[in-house]
């Protein structure tokens, strides 16, 4: 993957979607949602998970990433050998062990807060949590109109199938100051917790803090330019899980809109034009990441909203929810938006697809044509607040 990381799960999303014919998902809110059972999954990855090449089950030492053939020295246990099998690995992203272990291979690069150039957004970090290291941070934009001038208030969750990211890395720092710009909003974003060292409910843990503290506006910028009243929760992939989430929980602040960037919901059994391996793989991630405390497997209604009744509860007013027609993730985007749609919400919910893109294609080419008509479409969501 070009410019390290996209999200944990664009290698998979891009082979599976490779193995499915092109077509563009018809819309139907008639179509029944399919019946899922709930079945258990083990939190133990199996051997030799493999799709297209793209995802690689091997052995290999763990301190080994030139690639090469594994080896195993002379007198190295049964057990000490099982301990470095690569389970699960996306290049350029991370790498699993059956021990446990995760290699992060991407690109560890901090960019730190400051004024950006090319758009002149300012950006600040704040320290949430000095205990668990939460932090987020802050985008203001300098079009302020006067000094009473109130911005939509934006908290933004990055994606990384819970593994990897951060509010920091130049990806994020780069889409959140185009997107503070565009929509002109005060953004939020949201420096959580990763599994497996901190598995889940951490980084859902973390992300509810930061929403509560941003809706408190307890920051001078957000209570000097935010506008509580227009509080909006976006993510992508696993950060768009995390906006779904936070609002289904109970207690937390009224929010005017999300916007869920292709996120990334699975389930033990694949959907309706759905590729297998992508149920497969995800769901064995997701494992990874609740480390036993997942509830029914993927089935977990926290990856798998399908299988919950709480669609007709969110917390917002309006939704945006996109994909694009390459994703692996596609047809299961769909299916969300379709659920939604159908339920007992109140809400109004809107939908956008992309012809000929992938996972979060956005976050590499934030200048191209799609990518534009992407960033337009949810400024035009922001303002109709």
């Amino acid at each position: 993957m070009a410019t390290t990381i996209r999200s944990g799960v664009v290698a998979i999303c891009a082979a599976c979607a490779a193995t499915r014919p092109r077509r563009r998902l018809p819309l139907d809110r008639t179509r029944r949602l399919p019946q899922l059972q709930r079945p258990s999954l083990s939190t133990t990855f199996l051997p030799q998970i493999r799709c297209q090449g793209v995802w690689r089950s091997t052995v290999r030492s763990a301190s080994d990433t030139s690639g090469a053939p594994p080896v195993t020295a002379p007198g190295t246990s049964d057990a000490a050998a099982a301990g470095d099998e690569v389970l699960l690995e996306a290049p350029g992203s991370f790498r699993v062990y059956r021990s446990g272990k995760i290699d992060r291979l991407n690109d560890p690069t901090i960019l730190p807060a400051g004024v950006d150039e090319a758009t002149g957004v300012t950006s600040k970090d704040v320290v949430l949590d000095a205990g668990t290291g939460l932090s987020v941070r802050l985008y203001l934009p300098n079009k302020l109109q006067d000094a009473s001038t109130k911005l939509p208030v934006v908290v933004y969750f990055h994606g990384g199938a819970f593994l990897i990211g951060s509010a920091r890395d130049p990806t994020y720092h780069n889409y959140l100051n185009a997107l503070a710009a565009a929509a002109g909003v005060l953004a939020v974003s949201v420096d959580y917790r990763l599994a497996p060292e901190h598995p889940l409910p951490a980084a859902y843990d973390d992300s509810w803090a930061a929403l509560r503290w941003a809706a408190s506006a307890q920051d001078g910028w957000i209570a000097d330019h935010g506008d509580a009243s227009k509080l909006f929760v976006a993510g992508d992939s696993a950060g768009a899980n995390i906006a779904h989430e936070m609002l289904v929980r109970d207690g937390g602040p009224r929010i005017e809109g999300a916007v869920l960037l292709h996120p990334w919901f699975s389930g033990n059994t694949a959907i309706e034009g759905e590729p297998p391996a992508a149920a497969r793989v995800t769901g064995l991630l997701w494992s990874y990441a609740c480390r036993g405390s997942a509830v029914g497997g993927a089935d977990d209604p926290r990856m798998n909203p399908l299988a919950s009744p709480a669609l007709e509860r969110l917390a917002c007013a309006r939704m945006l929810v996109t994909t694009g027609l390459e994703d692996g993730l596609a047809a299961r985007n769909r299916a969300y938006y379709e659920a939604v749609a159908a339920s007992g919400w109140r809400g109004r919910a809107a939908w956008l697809e992309l012809e000929g893109e992938g996972h979060v294609f956005f976050l590499g080419k934030l200048h191209c044509d799609n990518a534009k008509r992407l960033m337009d479409r949810v400024v035009a969501f922001i303002a109709e607040a």
